[in-house]
């Protein structure tokens, strides 16, 4: 078969694409030829390669990690997946509309009401006053101006809003609007995303199991068997180390926290599908699937059904044990849950993981199982997550994600939260950046927003009272314009002070 190379803009629906190790696949289609595993994660959000042979489906933008594939394009242009998240982005972007500030409508009616009343004060005082009519009218009608100039009210919310955006910069929480850090405080319901979220989004060697004489397998690294534990994982890594497929990126961690060196490795053989095998001191090593002629161990098939990979140990033909791999679950992530919980907020988890780990994710972090969705796809996440806001009326909804799949769910949610480990493409379309790696600094953002409205409405409060108790006194012709300056700038002042005393609130 001949093949050429040809711009991205000229492939047209039916072209056969050849994709080789390491390369992009170039847009959406189906395999006709050849098997791989393709790293969807920018697509899924998921760490875990997913395996291709002829008829499955492959996703523009995505990376063939192993193998050859050869597929037949079926969507171009505007009609990819990529191209599509890309226009849902801009959609809810440009359909976000910020809440209309309390102070905004007051002031629409404060300013002519004012005006009016210093007109009234003018007329009342031109005809009644005992002497010196006209000056007595403007002196008392200005006092009248002053003291309702608007200063307390125009300073209420942005020297509070300036003053949380600050104490949020301090505490790694990065907001980009007043409207984001109003509506944090009223979020009802919480939907994050379980990859690089919850968890780290990389594998992890979790557990190891050993199989004894009575072919039974003891849990965990610590305790008995101990070298023969090191064996297996320096075995295994020193096949694995010859492999791009993310089991060897979790095998090298763990090596290095071992502290175990790699073996010289003879006729190493990737085995597409299954895994990778090769002679080590004259023996012959197998790392991978389950072989065919082997019954399944009831500790791996528990540790399957709660969405782990099992990857077995071969020497020679026999079993020597196997590996538990999983995405770690972050260490806070359930103290982070117990508070909302506490809070009395709703909790939701989407991933494009499958249901059966999404579920065991959700059990472990205490997430209700009608509340845990997978193998959710951008735009299945953005309808969950308009569902929410009209459940029992227009609920605040917050998203917390990391990933590009994830990039238009953050713009359409009420307040978007994107984690700084993330992408650059979820941070720039979040409404709020997480900056350090601590997920705890969300109940912190949340608070924060709660102490910050908190502070807008007392500024209000005051600036309204001291408006009610002076504007009568200064038509009544109680007070003089110098003495309407001073009260003016004392309240001015009061609500800066007020709002600088945030700096002290505990969050």
């Amino acid at each position: 078969m001949q093949t050429k190379k040809v711009a991205i803009d000229q492939i047209k629906i039916g072209d056969l694409i050849l994709v080789k190790p390491g390369e992009k696949i170039a847009t959406d289609g189906v395999v006709v030829e050849g098997e791989s595993w393709v790293d969807e994660a920018m697509i899924t959000g998921e760490p875990m390669p997913v395996f291709k042979k002829r008829g499955d489906k492959v996703i523009g933008g995505t990376i063939n990690k192993e193998g050859m594939l050869i597929f037949k394009a079926q969507k171009i242009g505007e009609e990819t997946l990529l191209s599509q998240i890309i226009k849902l982005v801009k959609e809810a972007q440009g359909s976000k509309v910020l809440i209309q500030r309390l102070v905004d409508i007051v002031s629409s009616y404060f300013v002519p009401a004012v005006l009016i009343l210093a007109v009234i004060t003018f007329v009342f005082w031109y005809f009644n006053a005992p002497s010196n009519n006209l000056i007595t009218a403007m002196l008392n009608a200005i006092s009248v101006l002053i003291i309702a100039c608007p200063c307390a009210m125009g300073l209420a919310t942005p020297t509070a809003v300036m003053v949380g955006t600050g104490i949020g910069a301090q505490n790694g929480i990065l907001i980009k609007d007043a409207s984001s850090l109003e509506l944090l405080g009223k979020v009802k319901a919480v939907v994050f995303d379980k990859t690089g979220t919850l968890t780290y989004g990389q594998p992890d060697i979790l557990d190891i199991l050993i199989k004894n004489q009575n072919s039974k397998f003891t849990l965990r690294f610590g305790g008995q068997n101990q070298k023969l534990k090191s064996k297996i994982i320096q075995l295994a890594y020193s096949l694995e180390n010859f492999s791009q497929h993310p089991i060897a990126q979790a095998l090298v961690k763990k090596a290095k926290e071992l502290k175990l060196k790699t073996l010289k490795v003879a006729k190493f053989k990737s085995i597409t599908g299954f895994g990778v095998t090769g002679v080590i001191f004259g023996k012959k090593y197998y790392v991978g699937k389950l072989l065919k002629n082997e019954d399944d161990f009831l500790e791996a098939k528990k540790a399957k059904d709660q969405g782990k990979t099992v990857v077995y140990v071969y020497e020679e033909d026999k079993v020597l044990g196997a590996l538990m791999i999983a995405d770690k679950i972050k260490d806070e992530a359930r103290q982070l849950i117990d508070s909302l919980k506490k809070m009395g907020i709703e909790f939701y988890m989407v991933t494009g993981d499958s249901q059966k780990t999404a579920l065991a994710v959700g059990k472990f972090l205490g997430i209700l199982e009608k509340n845990v969705f997978g193998k959710m796809l951008p735009k299945e996440k953005e309808e969950l997550v308009k569902k929410i806001k009209e459940k029992n009326g227009r609920k605040i909804v917050a998203f917390v994600g990391d990933g590009v799949n994830d990039a238009p769910v953050l713009a359409s949610a009420d307040v978007g939260i994107a984690l700084s480990t993330g992408t650059d493409v979820a941070m720039e379309t979040a409404s709020v950046t997480i900056v350090n790696k601590n997920l705890l600094t969300i109940l912190k953002a949340i608070n924060l927003s709660k102490k910050t409205l908190r502070t807008i409405k007392l500024n209000l409060f005051w600036a309204f009272v001291y408006n009610i108790i002076l504007i009568p006194v200064a038509m009544a012709g109680k007070i003089s314009p110098i003495l309407a300056s001073a009260a003016m700038a004392f309240s001015s002042v009061s609500v800066v002070t007020n709002s600088l005393l945030l700096k002290k609130a505990k969050i």
